[in-house]
């Protein structure tokens, strides 16, 4: 059966617009024009995207993204944001809190399709069973909790084995510092003592991954991305 997208936007012409290409390309459809009603939507009928407007009565896209993610039975569901050229800080928080693309306002009907079916494929090679994740001289068992670097095993403590896996889950995004805190310590507002916790770590894990360290790169003043590119 084909995949159901949840199309969520307060503006109805957009809505009939996307539902009709959609359907067009063979898509099912679901149609939501406010937070309330897209985290309803959400929950019942489990599309396998959402594409979501930022800009929403009510609860706003964000709010929306951020309860979808925190919940077990949504927290898969791959989101793409429908945002404006002046939501450019939205973009970046919208990524943050596990958004899997934007596509800016006015755009190519043909470009969001073909957007769709890229993180459509994404999540379905994604829920491949991969106890072991290999990433050059990288080796990662998930199911030991153990990370191998040029087949040697390395200790790690286990907020150093989070870290590694958020970012490289994060499939080459920025994670901020804040969001590090917030998803692997749980503080919810970052002190600078408590920023500087993050940047302990990382320090501590790239002396750890020897010669594969600078996959982790530094964003200056924000926080870390993981390279996966070779060497």
């Amino acid at each position: 059966m084909k995949e159901k997208i949840l199309i969520v936007d307060d503006e109805k012409d957009i809505v009939k617009m996307l539902d009709y290409n959609l359907k067009k390309e063979g898509f099912r459809t679901a149609l939501a024009y406010d937070g309330e009603d897209a985290l309803d939507l959400a929950r019942r009928e489990r599309p396998d995207l959402i594409l979501l407007d930022l800009m929403l009565p009510e609860i706003d896209g964000l709010e929306v993204c951020k309860q979808l993610k925190k919940e077990e039975k949504t927290a898969g569901i791959p989101v793409i944001m429908l945002t404006a050229k002046s939501q450019e800080a939205d973009k970046v928080i919208g990524l943050e809190l596990g958004a899997d693309d934007y596509i800016t306002k006015p755009f190519s009907i043909r470009e969001l399709i073909a957007r769709v079916k890229v993180v459509l494929r994404r999540g379905k090679e994604s829920e491949k069973p991969a106890e072991i994740t290999k990433i050059g001289s990288i080796s990662i068992d998930f199911s030991k909790i153990q990370v191998f670097v040029n087949g040697k095993q390395i200790v790690l403590s286990s907020k150093e084995f989070e870290l590694l896996t958020t970012l490289i889950k994060a499939k080459g995004r920025v994670l901020s510092r804040d969001f590090l805190l917030d998803s692997i310590w749980g503080y919810d507002h970052a002190m600078e003592i408590q920023t500087r916790t993050v940047d302990v770590h990382i320090m501590s894990l790239r002396k750890k991954l020897k010669n594969q360290s600078k996959r982790i790169i530094t964003v200056k003043n924000y926080g870390y991305r993981f390279e996966f590119d070779e060497d």
